[in-house]
Formats: C-alpha cells, sequence, structure tokens
C-alpha cells in the first residue's frame, strides 16, 4: 500500500511537470518593422528590403506588400543589423539597429526618393572639322535629368 501510495504521487508530480510551463520564458528576440515610403509618405509596394547582419554579412530580404510593411522578426538583441530598401534602381538610406538599442520591437520607415534617377551613362557626341570624318572629335557629355 506505501508502494502504491508512493508511485501515485510520483506519477501527479510528472503530470503537474508535464502541463507546467517553463518557469521564465527567454525573449523570442528582437523585431524590426516599418514602411517602404516615397518622398510624399505613400507607400511603395513590391520594393525590396534588405537587412545585413554586420557580424557575418549575411543578408535577409522582404519584398514590401501593397500597404509598403515588411518586418524581420527572432533578430538577435546582440547583433549590430544594417537595413535599405530599393526599387527600380532607387534605394533609401541606410539605418543601423544598434545591439545598445534594448527595445524589443524596432520602428524604422525608409523613404526612398523616386522623383530623381541618377544616370551615368554618357552620350557621345561627333564633331568633324570641314565634313571630313578622319578628324572627328568625340567629347562626351551627360544625359539630361528627366
Amino acid at each position: 500500500m506505501k508502494r502504491t501510495s508512493v508511485v501515485a504521487v510520483m506519477l501527479l508530480f510528472l503530470v503537474g511537470l508535464a502541463f507546467a510551463g517553463p518557469a521564465d520564458k527567454a525573449p523570442a528576440g528582437r523585431v524590426v518593422s516599418g514602411k517602404v515610403l516615397d518622398q510624399n509618405d505613400n507607400a511603395l509596394p513590391s520594393a525590396i528590403v534588405y537587412l545585413t547582419n554586420t557580424r557575418t554579412r549575411a543578408v535577409k530580404t522582404y519584398i514590401v506588400g501593397q500597404d509598403g510593411s515588411y518586418r524581420f522578426p527572432a533578430l538577435s538583441p546582440n547583433i549590430d543589423y544594417e537595413l535599405y530598401a530599393q526599387i527600380n534602381g532607387h534605394k533609401s538610406d541606410t539605418k543601423t539597429v544598434s545591439q545598445f538599442d534594448n527595445r524589443e520591437q524596432v520602428f524604422i520607415n525608409l523613404k526612398i526618393d523616386t522623383k530623381y534617377k541618377k544616370d551615368r551613362r554618357l552620350r557621345w557626341s561627333y564633331y568633324f572639322m570641314n565634313g571630313n570624318p578622319r578628324s572627328a572629335l568625340i567629347v562626351p557629355r551627360a544625359l539630361p535629368r528627366h
């Protein structure tokens, strides 16, 4: 009888441990989220957000939806991250999320100026002296901005 009591108590104790959760939950990590906006604060759907781990240089990407929002969950709080967005050749400024920032949720809006694109292509102008193609002077000139 004494042995049955001890077994019953042990069984109840084990069942209690099985249903009890962990004493203190470890944080799931940091969340970085925000929106990708143009110069007039309109959402830029289909922009790509790049998140770079500065320690390993590993890059995560996120394609934003119609509302322009992005989200990177479960990031290590002990690592710095660099963040920027890009769409159609236009790029936002790079933002840094520091390991010394102790917030669990970091919200960063990324702005992209889609108005002007820096075009570094050149056009060449040909100047002929007295109509002679052998005496051509080729001069580079920059393309006009749109």
